[in-house]
């Protein structure tokens, strides 16, 4: 009866092992997704979550001072957009931003169709007439500062027309760059969108 005893636990002991061994990737994977939430990211951009519908945001008054585009932010949905927020002044700051999402929709090649480069006017007033021939394409949109300030987040210190903010082709305000970002980091980001995406 012992001897018994004793195959029979020496089996369950088995079994149990066997069955620890099968289950302990599943349940590793569980806790490190949920439980632990490792801190690195691939992502250079800070993810806006939850993801926010930007709304109507503002009235776009022209692309690149060539074409004439009547609607808001929405008749550009099915692409990826790239927001600059900035008063018509556009400081050494704005330049920089407008250069630098110029730039990083260049770098994608094929794709840069997919990617439309805007920039928020928060005034009355009207753009610098040479600044905008050295960005074809790019589409302005007017908004009063309350109209975007809910909807665009900016990090604590810093002002939204610090950023440049990307949009999802459905719509959703979903990445913020931090303030003097790294082109060459954003433009790893875009890609990887790019190369994730199945609509825009």
């Amino acid at each position: 009866m012992d001897d018994d005893a004793r195959r029979r636990r020496a089996g369950r002991m088995k079994m149990l092992a066997i069955l620890l061994v099968c289950a302990a990737p599943v349940i590793a994977s569980y806790l490190t997704y949920y439980v632990i939430r490792p801190e690195g990211r691939t992502n250079y951009g800070t993810l806006i979550e939850p993801l926010r519908a930007v709304g109507p945001l503002g009235t776009i008054v022209a692309a690149g001072g060539t074409r004439q585009q009547a609607g808001g932010i929405d008749s550009l949905r099915g692409r990826w957009i790239m927001l600059v927020v900035a008063p018509a002044a556009c400081d050494a700051g704005c330049r920089q931003r407008l250069y630098e999402v110029r730039q990083v929709r260049l770098t994608t090649g094929k794709d840069r169709d997919r990617v439309e480069r805007v920039w928020l006017i928060e005034d009355d007033a009207s753009p610098d007439p040479a600044l905008l021939a050295q960005h074809e394409g790019l589409v302005l949109m007017r908004a009063g500062v309350e109209a975007f300030a809910q909807a665009l987040p900016a990090t604590p210190g810093t002002r939204v027309s610090d950023h440049i903010y990307v949009i999802d082709p459905l719509g959703n305000l979903m990445m913020r760059f931090p303030q003097d970002a790294d082109p060459s980091r954003m433009k790893k980001d875009l890609a990887k969108l790019l190369r994730a995406s199945r609509v825009g």
